[in-house]
């Protein structure tokens, strides 16, 4: 009986070449870009999923109870994590980790890396395997360092790395370390990545030793593994006299200053994040908010551009279902069952399923490549193919036969004996299942399109926006040579003096933008002004950064090389006057942490300086030109831009001959932090781009089964005179109703997540209605120009030919 099955499922498929090809293609493709968007998105899923104790894992940050709202923090101070341990119980493990760029020496090699300063625990709490050496605590030597295999190859090659000896240079301090132990690589999902890891005190002992009891100096991050049994709010909860004894004055401050405790009358609360949430987590607004929307959008996008192909499975079924009427006729005739010509319909269904997830996959797997580079990613097929996946993707194979196979097989070995030996469908004009389908299918591609169009607006907008600095004619470059910061400015100048092309040239020790070195960072710190705190961002500079920056001065003046006293200036922006809340903010003078007093000599407008989806934050400008840097930004003429690089190239060459140029235009930096709505703006353009073209194809599916329900009535209107266009728009006018509702469902969800999404920017489009015209509109024209394409034709032929067997 199987036998049989098998042999005519293949034969009507085979005598139906166009059907079965149809089918075939919309299914496959759909079937390779859920894979490949699949992929992609449990890729994302997995971040940091592979460490043994992830359950026990979380990042330590606290919140701040302030008069304008809760503020959140992640940096915490040196002494911080040993008190911690010893005083709030429940923590088995804790490590402090503290990310730098240091220089590698080792023969004649100078190699640029990123560098961990850890403690001991942390190759015991994070799964990063030792492959030779020391394997447990490997950084307790402070004369000893551990590469990742990755980094003892590019330092030493193929010789063997353990006992070998190399220097690190970081803020300007050499030290000498032993190899003693090597790792693995970084899987591609860890939110941790380095070359080298080195114990946490090995920092530059002149920062180190300055702040190693020290509560005020926050700039490292935290992490700890909870004993069994803990629960997160439990330690949460204990770490409360923590707070009251080292935090004392802040908590007196905050009361003092207006602010009101959260709901357990905490006014600073230490809290833990997930570890696993940490790649996604936003700290930006009080508690820490994890946002994995993208890569479950991603991942519904995929869904409803395989749900589309199997409505038009459904619908293609249906349409060409006319031409096997009188086969089920005869079969009922010869006895057969309705359970017998369900399994056959759907078996035939099954065939074209599987023959088109086998062809997804080949799909999927030939155009992976060019999928990762066109949406920067590593993902790999190893984040779909493991157990849970692969049985989710069996019960979801299973649900759509059943649904998109069933259906049609149902509705077909349904039909009376009598009716399809005649060759008569019995469905009615208003067939409710089609059209609430239809419906459903230029909803979502609707939705989509209004999805694209406002994401492409956002980008366009960020793109565009006036940042209160020049984007366009100012170079940054990462100084990440042997050189002291301060040396390769001066030859910079010296350098770069006589050339037309260049302009003006500062220095600054965070970096505007994303840069090519992949680094982007701020310094934030506290202090008390007049008997309340005052929170301010801070950015140490060189002479010349607003002119190099053409920044606008509202009130004062910049730094002068002249004016001997500026060693103690500050500049502050709009946002910091504010909050110091001065008629004058000139005259001006507070004291910071050091007990050095500054004089406030001018005020910035406003500018981004950090990302562009946060409000503009207080920020203080200190003039340090003999502070590590870390940026030289260099403006350049505006017809000179083409070759203002490649000579900047040339001279950093001279400079710094062993390391790498990374200078990059400062538009290109600011793109690089919204890379990722940049990417989600092509993923979704190119699904709606698909839901479309297979929403036309089963569009153009039913245009057939109405075409071919009314070939008669078609026939007779030409007879008693009805014209082309007449005929046409009759056939066209259910259809294009069925698309009307689509945009009319569609628009307000689309505006609903539209709007949703949009609160996440400080600064964002105005949403406009015509925007979501525009998506229904287009749609729409696609829409009709499918449906033409068949009743045109219907409408033009010979009615005897549908009237002669009357």
């Amino acid at each position: 009986m199987l036998k049989n099955y098998i042999k005519i499922a293949l034969r009507n498929l085979w005598k139906d070449k166009t059907f079965s090809i149809l089918n075939l293609v919309g299914l496959s493709t759909a079937f390779a870009v859920a894979v490949l968007l699949g992929m992609y998105a449990f890729f994302e899923l997995s971040y940091d999923g592979f460490h043994q104790n992830n359950a026990s894992l979380y990042q330590v940050y606290s919140t701040e109870q302030t008069p304008e709202g809760i503020v959140s923090s992640v940096p915490k101070s040196v002494p911080f994590t040993p008190a911690l341990q010893e005083e709030v119980p429940g923590i088995a493990q804790s490590t402090r980790v503290n990310g730098k760029g240091v220089l590698v020496i080792a023969g004649d090699k100078e190699l640029r890396m990123s560098a961990a300063y850890v403690d001991p625990d942390f190759f015991s709490m994070f799964s990063f395997p030792v492959l030779r050496g020391v394997e447990t605590q490997p950084t307790k030597d402070l004369s000893t360092v551990t590469l990742t295999e990755h980094a003892a190859e590019r330092i030493f090659g193929k010789e063997s790395a353990l006992g070998k000896t190399l220097r690190v240079i970081t803020e300007g301090e050499e030290k000498l370390f032993t190899v003693n132990a090597i790792t693995a690589d970084f899987p591609d999902q860890s939110s941790i990545k380095f070359d080298l890891a080195l114990d946490f005190s090995n920092q530059a002992s002149f920062s180190y030793a300055s702040i190693k009891d020290d509560w005020s100096k926050e700039n490292h991050e935290v992490f700890v593994q909870l004993e069994q049994g803990v629960t997160p709010q439990q330690f949460e909860q204990a770490t409360a006299p923590f707070t009251q004894l080292h935090y004392k004055e802040d908590l007196e401050a905050a009361k003092r200053d207006g602010a009101q405790p959260d709901q357990n009358g905490n006014y600073k609360q230490i809290r833990l994040l997930p570890f696993q949430d940490r790649a996604y987590a936003n700290f930006d607004y009080g508690i820490a908010h994890v946002d994995k929307a993208m890569p479950y959008l991603v991942l519904g996008v995929g869904f409803l551009i395989l749900f589309i192909a199997c409505v038009n499975f459904i619908n293609m079924s249906i349409a060409k279902s006319t031409q096997r009427l009188r086969e089920i006729g005869m079969r009922k005739t010869l006895g057969a069952g309705k359970a017998q010509l369900f399994f056959q319909f759907w078996g035939e269904s099954i065939f074209i399923f599987l023959g088109a997830a086998i062809l997804g996959g080949a799909l999927a797997a030939a155009f992976s490549d060019s999928f990762k580079t066109l949406f920067s990613t590593r993902a790999t097929f190893e984040a779909v193919f493991s157990i849970k996946v692969l049985l989710g993707f069996i019960l979801v194979f299973m649900v759509i036969t059943l649904i998109a196979g069933g259906y049609p097989a149902l509705l077909l070995s349904k039909l009376g004996t009598l009716q399809s030996l005649k060759g008569k469908l019995n469905l009615t004009r208003k067939n409710r299942v089609r059209d609430v389908l239809m419906v459903i299918q230029f909803g979502i591609a609707i939705l989509l399109i209004s999805g694209t169009f406002v994401l492409w607006q956002q980008i366009d907008f960020m793109r565009n926006k006036n940042l209160g600095y020049n984007k366009e004619q100012v170079i940054s470059i990462p100084l990440n040579g042997k050189r002291s910061d301060a040396q390769v400015m001066q030859l910079l100048r010296n350098k770069l003096q006589a050339y037309p092309e260049i302009l003006d040239i500062t220095a600054s020790n965070n970096s505007l933008g994303l840069g090519r070195d992949g680094s982007s960072r701020t310094s934030q710190m506290g202090f008390e002004y007049k008997g309340r705190m005052v929170t301010t961002h801070i950015l140490m500079v060189d002479y010349d950064y607003p002119e190099t920056l053409d920044m606008e001065l509202v009130a004062g003046r910049s730094f002068k090389r002249d004016y001997a006293s500026d060693s103690l200036a500050v500049l502050i922006n709009e946002q910091m006057a504010a909050q110091l809340q001065e008629k004058n903010p000139l005259e001006t003078r507070f004291i910071m942490d050091d007990s050095v007093a500054y004089n406030v000599v001018g005020v910035l407008k406003d500018y981004n300086f950090q990302k562009l989806n946060t409000s503009v934050a207080p920020l203080t400008l200190f003039l340090k030109p003999d502070w590590n840097m870390h940026y030289a930004y260099i403006k350049v003429a505006p017809n000179k831009a083409a070759t203002a690089l490649p000579l900047l190239e040339k001279v950093w060459g001279e400079i710094e001959p062993k390391a790498d140029f990374l200078g990059s235009f400062l538009d290109e930096n600011v793109d690089r932090t919204f890379k990722a709505e940049k990417r989600m703006a092509t993923m979704i353009t190119s699904g709606s781009i698909l839901a479309i073209i297979l929403s036309c194809i089963g569009l153009f599916a039913i245009s057939l089964l109405i075409v071919a329900q009314r070939k008669k009535e078609i026939g007779v209107r030409k007879v008693v005179g009805a014209s082309v266009l007449r005929i046409t728009l009759m056939l066209s006018t259910d259809f294009l109703k069925l698309v009307a509702v689509g945009f009319a469902i569609a628009v307000p969800l689309a505006w609903w997540f539209a709007h949703n999404w949009l609160q996440g920017y400080a600064s964002h489009i105005t949403l406009n209605i015509w925007i979501f015209i525009a998506a229904g509109a287009a749609a729409l024209l696609i829409a009709l120009l499918t449906i033409s394409f068949r009743t045109i034709r219907a409408a033009s032929q010979n009615p005897v030919r549908s009237l002669r067997t009357e």
